[in-house]
C-alpha cells in the first residue's frame, strides 16, 4: 500500500512544534538578524525525558509573538499537511504563550484562525485545539478558555492540557476542565505520557473524549476497558514517545496491544519539526516496526475520523473518501 496516497487524519499536532524549519530561519533572520541551524530546532538524540524535550519549543515560540508570525504559522501547518495528503488535521497551541509582545489571547487565537482560513486553498479540513498549560496559574488558563469561547464551532474545535505531566498531575486541573466542558469545549487531554496511568483515569472521569499519548495504559486492561466502553480516542505519537523515553523500544510500544483491545487508537506526529517526523513516516513506522497491517492503517484513519471533533458532515465526507480509496 502506498501510504503517501492514503487519505490521512491527524489529531495530535502542536503548532509551535511543527513550524517548518525554513519559516523559523526566515522569521528569526528577518526580525532579529539571527541565524539558526536545524539541529537547534529538533530534539537531541540523547534526550532524557519530556521536560528536556520541551526546551526545544523556546525557539519556535519566538516566531509566535506577533500577528504576522501567528498567521503564517496557521497557513504553513495546512501547507505541510496537504503535501502528504492529510485530509483533516486538528492542530493545537497555547495562546497564553504568545502574549509576550502585548497581543491579547483573543488576538492570538484570531491570528492563527485567519492564517488557517487563508490556508483553505490547500483543501485540508481543520480545527484548532486551545491548550491550557500545566504549571501556569489557573486564572491564566481560565482566561484563555474564555477568550476562545466565541470561536467554538468557528475554527476552534476543543481544548487540551499540555506541558510537564510528571510535575503537574491531572487531578490538579479537574475544576478547570469541568468548567471547560460547561463552556462547550470538547476535551482531549495529555495524559499517560509520563508513566502515570492514574492521569488517564482522571482525564476520562473529568470527561475527556480523547487522550493525548496514553502509552502508560499498556498492561492495564481495566483502564483500556474503560476507554473502550466510552469510545475514547487514543492519540499515539510513536517517534515523540521514543524521544521522550515514554517508551524505550519499538517492541514495547503499545499500539498493537491497543488495537487488539479494540481501542480507538490513532497515530499522529506530535511535533513535525521538533520530533523530525511526518505523518506518512509515523504510519510507515507503525507498519514496519510496530506490527500494524495495511488494513489496520486504514482502520486507524477511520478511528481518527470518529474520534475527531469535526462536525457530522465533515466526518461523513472523510469516511466516504476513505472507503472509496480502500476500494
Amino acid at each position: 500500500m502506498d501510504i503517501l496516497s492514503l487519505p490521512k487524519i491527524e489529531l495530535h499536532c502542536h503548532l509551535d512544534g511543527s513550524l517548518p524549519p525554513e519559516f523559523i530561519r526566515r522569521y528569526l533572520l528577518n526580525r532579529f538578524g539571527e541565524s539558526v541551524e536545524d539541529r537547534e530546532m529538533m530534539v537531541d538524540p540523547d534526550c532524557h525525558d519530556l521536560a528536556e524535550c520541551l526546551k526545544k519549543f523556546d525557539l519556535p515560540l519566538r516566531c509566535l509573538q506577533d500577528r504576522a508570525g501567528l498567521e503564517e504559522a496557521g497557513y504553513q501547518i495546512l501547507r505541510q499537511a496537504a503535501a502528504e495528503n492529510v485530509r483533516y488535521i486538528e492542530t493545537r497551541f497555547a495562546p497564553a504563550q504568545s502574549t509576550a509582545e502585548g497581543l491579547t489571547m483573543r488576538e492570538v487565537i484570531r491570528a492563527v484562525l485567519d492564517g488557517m482560513e487563508r490556508g483553505n486553498v490547500f483543501g485540508v479540513k481543520w480545527g484548532v485545539l486551545l491548550c491550557a498549560m500545566r504549571g501556569r496559574p489557573e486564572e491564566e488558563n481560565r482566561q484563555m478558555l474564555e477568550a476562545g469561547r466565541e470561536f467554538l464551532g468557528a475554527g476552534v474545535a476543543g481544548a487540551d492540557l499540555a506541558g510537564d505531566e510528571a510535575r503537574y498531575p491531572m487531578a490538579e486541573y479537574k475544576k478547570l476542565f469541568t468548567d471547560a466542558i460547561a463552556m462547550g469545549y470538547p476535551l482531549t487531554l495529555h495524559a499517560g505520557e509520563c508513566g502515570s496511568v492514574e492521569n488517564i483515569r482522571e482525564a476520562v472521569q473529568i470527561g475527556a473524549r480523547r487522550i493525548g499519548h496514553g502509552v502508560a495504559m499498556a498492561g492495564h486492561p481495566e483502564v483500556q476497558r474503560l476507554c473502550r466502553e466510552k469510545s475514547i480516542g487514543i492519540e499515539l505519537c510513536p517517534t515523540s514517545n521514543f524521544q521522550t523515553r515514554a517508551v524505550r523500544a519499538p517492541e514495547a510500544y503499545p499500539l498493537r496491544e491497543f488495537l487488539d483491545a479494540g481501542l480507538l487508537a490513532t497515530v499522529s506526529t506530535d511535533n513535525r519539526t521538533v520530533s523530525g517526523c511526518s505523518l506518512t513516516g509515523e504510519l510507515t513506522l507503525a507498519r514496519e516496526k510496530l506490527g500494524v497491517t495495511d488494513q489496520e492503517l486504514v482502520q486507524m484513519q477511520e478511528n481518527a475520523v470518529r474520534a475527531s471533533f469535526a462536525d457530522t458532515e465533515t466526518k461523513e465526507a472523510l469516511l466516504k473518501e476513505l472507503k472509496g480509496w480502500a476500494e
